[in-house]
C-alpha cells in the first residue's frame, strides 16, 4: 500500500515541484521543450531496444531454449516506455534508465533472481526458479528430441466452463 501511495500521490508531487523549479530557471517554453523531446527520443529508444529484445527472443525460441531474460527486459522496456511519455524529469530519468541497453540486462536479471515459474507439462506440474530454468532448454519438442518442423492444425470445443484447456505434446 505504501508503494502504491508513493507511486501515485509523492512522485506527482515531486515531479511538479522539479518541474516549477526548472522552469523558474530556464524558463517555461524551454521546460516544455525538454519534455518533449525527451518523450520524443524515448519513445524511440524503446522502439529500438524493443524490436531488437524481440529478435533476440525469437531466435532463442527457434533454437528450444526459454527467453526468460528477454522476456524480462521487455516488461521493463513497457514499463520504460510509459515512464519516458509521463511528463516530469524524474520519471524520465527512470525511463531511460530502464530503456538503456548497458543497464536494463543487469536490471532483469536481477528481478529474474526472484521470480518463480510454474510449467505444467502432461499430468505433472512443478515450480522451478526462473533464473535456472532459462539456462536450461525449454523443451516443446517430441520425446526424441528432434524438431519435425510439421504443423499440427485442429478445433476444439469447451463444453465445461470449469475446466481450463491444456495444451498437450503430441505422441
Amino acid at each position: 500500500m505504501a508503494k502504491l501511495f508513493i507511486l501515485f500521490v509523492i512522485l506527482p508531487i515531486l515531479e511538479i515541484a522539479l518541474l516549477i523549479n526548472v522552469s523558474d530557471q530556464i524558463g517555461g517554453w524551454y521546460t516544455l521543450a525538454i519534455v518533449v523531446l525527451t518523450a520524443f527520443f524515448g519513445a524511440r529508444l524503446v522502439r529500438q531496444e524493443g524490436l531488437s529484445t524481440l529478435a533476440t527472443a525469437q531466435q532463442k525460441m527457434q533454437t528450444g531454449k526459454m527467453p526468460g531474460q528477454e522476456m524480462a527486459e521487455g516488461l521493463l522496456l513497457v514499463i520504460a516506455g510509459v515512464l519516458l511519455v509521463t511528463p516530469g524529469f524524474i520519471t524520465d530519468g527512470l525511463g531511460f534508465l530502464l530503456s538503456l541497453p548497458m543497464t536494463r540486462p543487469v536490471i532483469a536479471k536481477n528481478i529474474l533472481k526472484h521470480m518463480t515459474v510454474s510449467m505444467v507439462n502432461q499430468n505433472q506440474s512443478y515450480q522451478t526458479d526462473f533464473n535456472q530454468q532459462t539456462r536450461s532448454n525449454f523443451d516443446f519438442q517430441h520425446k526424441s528430441g528432434e524438431r519435425t518442423g510439421e504443423t499440427i492444425e485442429g478445433e476444439f470445443e469447451d463444453k465445461d466452463e470449469n475446466v481450463k484447456p491444456t495444451l498437450r505434446k503430441p505422441d
